[in-house]
């Protein structure tokens, strides 16, 4: 692994003291509720009312986050249903493509969201790669319980009642049929971000046409499976995220044991959910140079 050397790489989260980061990501993760947060919070910044503040202060703001806007005439935005495996339901994507005369085709790459659904992040995300030439398709795993709920706070108590073995075979379902839509040239990438980095690197276990895969901070997939990756990889980790790092070495050791073709970069300084741009632990400098190179890979990649 390649590590930056912090150097303008620190985020307003610095303002923050590490105890309350830390935190919040067990929060954002389901390993306490709200209730403990602010409860453990208030120790470290002066009471009940300073942990909510907090709290308010470190959710998403998707409105100060937004870097296309949704309506975007450069953009052609639509929906697809996707059967998923088994006859269990459909599972709904968000498909932004550039706007250009019919025929055109793109390759395709899958956006796979945090544990919180297709929240407007993660569709804005997924404008920002048609601007670059591709077709973005960004499943919602939230389909079945009628979609991304309009609240971070629901949408996290929600995707922890799914079956995340479901969620599994529902993206790679969509990938599947991803190649098939309307602008698809066939060509197919993935990029994933916290529990989306670990759908990244499962679909590059189980997609062997799969050209690239970007996990951002997310888990390796099972470790038996790493031989069958033929996708170059790209692999994003913050710094300061020693929850999510703790699994590297591990999963490094069998991508180079298995021979597979990949980078990975940890940001000094940076946090998990660095790229978020909606929140304080967005890290503009890491976030600026991991993107750059993750369309560069793309581009090398897809064509």
């Amino acid at each position: 692994m390649d590590k930056e050397d912090g150097k303008g790489l620190a985020s307003s989260a610095a303002s923050y003291p590490r105890a309350v980061l830390d935190l919040f990501d067990a929060y954002v993760h389901g390993a306490i509720d709200r209730r403990g947060f602010l409860q453990q919070c208030a120790l470290y910044v002066g009471g009940t009312a300073a942990a909510t503040a907090t709290l308010t202060a470190l959710s998403p703001d998707f409105a100060r986050g937004q870097v296309v806007k949704p309506d975007d005439q450069r953009l052609a935005i639509s929906h697809v249903d996707i059967p998923s495996p088994q006859g269990h339901g459909r599972i709904r994507a968000y498909v932004a493509r550039p706007a250009a005369k019919p025929g055109k085709a793109w390759p395709v790459i899958i956006v796979a969201h945090e544990n919180r659904g297709l929240n407007p992040h993660i569709e804005d995300i997924a404008r920002r790669l048609a601007l670059d030439g591709f077709l973005a398709v960004a499943p919602d795993a939230l389909t079945t319980l009628g979609g991304y709920p309009g609240d971070e706070d629901k949408a996290r108590a929600a995707f922890a009642t799914l079956d995340r073995a479901k969620i599994g075979e529902d993206f790679v379902a969509a990938a599947t049929h991803a190649r098939t839509v309307e602008g698809s040239n066939g060509a197919l990438g993935a990029v994933g971000f916290c529990f989306g980095g670990g759908i990244a690197n499962l679909l590059a276990t189980r997609l062997p046409d799969l050209r690239a895969a970007v996990p951002f901070y997310g888990s390796p997939p099972p470790l038996a499976d790493v031989p069958k990756i033929k996708a170059e990889l790209l692999i994003h980790y913050g710094g300061n995220d020693e929850r999510t790092n703790a699994r590297w070495p591990d999963y490094e050791a069998a991508l180079k044991q298995a021979g597979i073709r990949y980078q990975a970069y940890i940001y000094d300084g940076a946090e998990h959910g660095f790229n978020n741009d909606t929140t304080p632990r967005f890290d503009k400098a890491a976030a600026d140079l991991a993107w750059s190179r993750t369309l560069a890979l793309f581009k090398r990649t897809l064509g």
